[in-house]
């Protein structure tokens, strides 16, 4: 069976030429296989000389050897990964293996500086350049509203809404984080560079892809998005695939049944 992607080029949807000269982020369902599938084969196809990862810490990138990486089960057990909460590391490996002389980066932010957030704003958080990045300016107003929306209904309405804004405030230092990634995986390989991430990260209205037009502007960078069973996908991406959605429990029963 092809995978999404090489069904994809055969379509005609895709083309290896006109993935992206210089950034291409791929974004996902976490726990969709599928999705992963496709992203090994666009980086196999990309080639790129880094891969920044959502999932990983700096640390935690660190710990890739050329040796390890080729070990699934040794891979994971550097990287902790059986207690890192993401799915599991079979859906990744491949990855990892796709681009196999790619230099690992990675820019998840850990739970702690997340904590500091909801105090201290995310731009005494971040590790680079706040201000370079945006983040000591306020969002405007509908599009405040509009994610905390979101952040309201991504957490089945359960959330006190006091506690809003530092959501909305942790998700924009994630999108810095990884678009800050992109510029160190630039600066220490030269590109080009393929990002893993979630869909909502790599949206471009005002995600990843929105913070490197703000500190590099002349990078070409191409965004591709993963849907289930053809659903829209909202944020704006050069490219949306689609795949079978992935049967999953409703993370919102246990609110509903008072637990």
């Amino acid at each position: 069976m092809k995978t999404l992607f090489a069904a994809a080029l055969a379509l005609g949807l895709t083309s290896v030429a006109a993935l992206a000269q210089d950034v291409l982020i791929l974004g996902e369902v976490h726990d969709n296989p599928a999705h992963h599938e496709a992203q090994a084969d666009m980086v196999a196809a990309f080639a790129p000389r880094a891969l920044v990862f959502e999932m990983l810490t700096p640390e935690q990138a660190d710990a890739v050897t050329q040796d390890n990486r080729r070990d699934r089960a040794a891979l994971a057990e550097a990287l902790d990964w059986e207690a890192s909460g993401w799915p599991d590391f079979g859906y990744y490996h491949p990855i990892f293996t796709a681009a196999p002389e790619a230099r690992i980066f990675g820019a998840q932010v850990p739970r702690e500086a997340a904590r500091k957030v909801f105090e201290d704003g995310p731009g005494a958080v971040f590790s680079g350049d706040a201000a370079a990045y945006g983040l000591t300016d306020p969002l405007p107003k509908e599009e405040q509203a509009t994610r905390e929306a979101m952040q309201m209904e991504a957490h089945c309405d359960a959330l006190p809404e006091a506690v809003l804004p530092g959501m909305v405030a942790v998700q924009r230092l994630r999108d810095a984080e990884l678009a800050l990634g992109v510029m160190r995986a630039i600066e220490a390989t030269g590109g080009p560079v393929a990002v893993i991430t979630g869909n909502g990260h790599a949206r471009r209205d005002w995600g990843v892809p929105s913070y490197l037009a703000r500190v590099a502007p002349g990078l070409e960078v191409r965004v591709i998005g993963q849907t289930e069973d053809g659903r829209a996908l909202d944020g704006g991406f050069d490219e949306v695939l689609s795949s079978p959605m992935v049967e999953r429990e409703d993370p919102c029963a246990a609110f509903a049944k008072g637990g």
